[in-house]
């Protein structure tokens, strides 16, 4: 009977953690809703820029006409000192989501450890500020809270930081490394290379874009288009990555809510069985009984 009452014991027990599984999928699927539907809007403004940008670093590189000099266009192919930008998620719970981002994290120490240069790390997420801390892996900066609930304001001033250093010189590059949404069961890990700006392996020389001229307008053109390249490559990566953490663990609850329905199953099982074979034992017992009175 102590055997049926810890079977018992534990259904109960997976029962509630189904319970729990359950909701969780049901509030990540509410708010992936909100998350997609941000993401989606974001997506085409920061594609649209980011190809503009492109289209500019292109003609820079390949014309050289002196129009535009300005280092977020100049090609580094020995850099000493890196910045990676990476986010991760404030909270657990959604399948291997943070172990993507930091994998790759992971990646381009040693790959940049290996020719000799300097990788500084900047934190978005307490997963990732975790996992480095625990590694003894040291953090130039970190930001909690953001990735839960990202706004144009802490974008700025995460990018900010870095874009200032690569300005004075301090380094040679910046990477934004996230893993972002594709769709309600799969995510896709992004490593954007933020500056020096990347232009494409082809483009039309017909383009559409103005020329740039080396005046003062063209300038300040140039350095606005930049400050929005800047700030919303980081802000598009939190609100990606916050559609994509709520679709991982929405597909996590999912999976744990089908476990605990199996494992209710297997235990059900188990506890009819255990309850069958303590009758027949009981009704052993019963039967003996009787024969040794008579």
């Amino acid at each position: 009977m102590a055997n049926l009452k810890e079977i018992k014991r534990k259904i109960k027990s997976v029962q509630n953690t189904q319970k729990t599984t359950r909701a969780m999928k049901l509030v990540s699927t509410a708010k992936l809703k909100r998350a997609e539907m941000a993401a989606k809007q974001s997506r085409v403004y920061a594609v649209k820029i980011n190809e503009v940008l492109s289209e500019i670093a292109y003609k820079i590189n390949q014309y050289k006409n002196g129009a535009v000099e300005s280092r977020f266009f100049d090609k580094n192919e020995t850099p000493s000192t890196i910045d990676v930008i990476f986010v991760t998620a404030d909270k657990g719970l959604c399948g291997g989501f943070n172990i993507q981002t930091i994998k790759a994290v992971r990646n381009l120490l040693a790959e940049y450890g290996n020719q000799n240069v300097t990788v500084r790390l900047r934190a978005v997420g307490r997963k990732g500020m975790a996992f480095f801390n625990f590694q003894g892996t040291e953090l130039l900066t970190s930001y909690a809270g953001v990735s839960s609930s990202p706004s144009y304001e802490k974008a700025q001033e995460i990018i900010k930081g870095a874009i200032d250093d690569f300005v004075e010189g301090k380094t040679d590059k910046v990477i934004l490394i996230h893993n972002g949404y594709k769709n309600m069961i799969s995510q896709e890990l992004k490593i954007v290379d933020v500056v020096p700006v990347q232009s494409p392996l082809e483009t039309l020389e017909t383009s559409s874009l103005m020329e740039l001229e080396p005046d003062e307008s063209g300038e300040e053109i140039l350095d606005s288009l930049l400050q929005k390249y800047f700030e919303y490559n980081m802000y598009y990566a939190l609100i990606d990555s916050l559609a994509a953490e709520h679709s991982a663990r929405m597909q996590a609850m999912e999976n744990a809510t089908n476990n605990a329905k199996e494992r209710v199953g297997i235990l059900t099982l188990a506890y009819n069985k255990a309850r069958q074979e303590s009758i027949t034992t009981e009704l052993i017992e019963i039967i003996s009984g009787v024969e040794s009175m008579k």
